[in-house]
């Protein structure tokens, strides 16, 4: 089938609509200018994008928040503990924070896969991925970090 089509003569001839006047029912309400938008400066949206997180970011990031927060006081008691030379077997200060940086990332990771579903649509059956088990290895790397800079830096020193 063979759409007609319209001549750039027609077109060009053809009369425009006349505007609706303030009797005409269907222009109630209705405004043909758009309104002015201000324009948002970059941090008025990153400060937006900060009160407004995607869920399952924000549930990796406290995920790993706890997990890092329960091993920091942990690895802060054992740290306390080896310098004043109470503890038996030596001073193993190292091999902990490698451990408690496996225990960020391992458990962090657990937890987000746990905590963050796919969505489901209508259906009420909970599914899981291994990319929210990534979301949650990626949102560990700076939460261990920032961990371990208020644990040595920050508390360290007051003990």
């Amino acid at each position: 089938m063979v759409e007609p089509t319209v001549d750039a003569a027609e077109t060009a001839t053809a009369p425009e609509p006349a505007p609706s006047g303030p009797s005409d029912p269907s222009s109630v309400g209705a405004s043909r200018e758009r309104p002015v938008v201000k324009e948002r400066s970059e941090l008025e949206i990153r400060w937006r994008q900060a009160r407004n997180p995607p869920p399952p970011v924000l549930r990796a990031v406290l995920a790993n928040l706890a997990v890092a927060t329960v091993g920091g006081l942990i690895l802060l008691a054992y740290d306390v503990l080896a310098v004043r030379g109470t503890l038996p077997g030596g001073d193993q200060r190292t091999l902990a924070v490698g451990i408690y940086a496996a225990f960020v990332i391992v458990a962090g990771s657990w937890f987000t896969y746990l905590w963050v579903e796919l969505p489901t649509g209508s259906g009420g059956e909970k599914r899981r991925s291994g990319w929210a088990a990534l979301l949650g290895f990626f949102a560990s790397i700076p939460i261990l970090y920032l961990a371990l800079v208020v644990i040595f830096q920050l508390l360290r020193p007051a003990f």
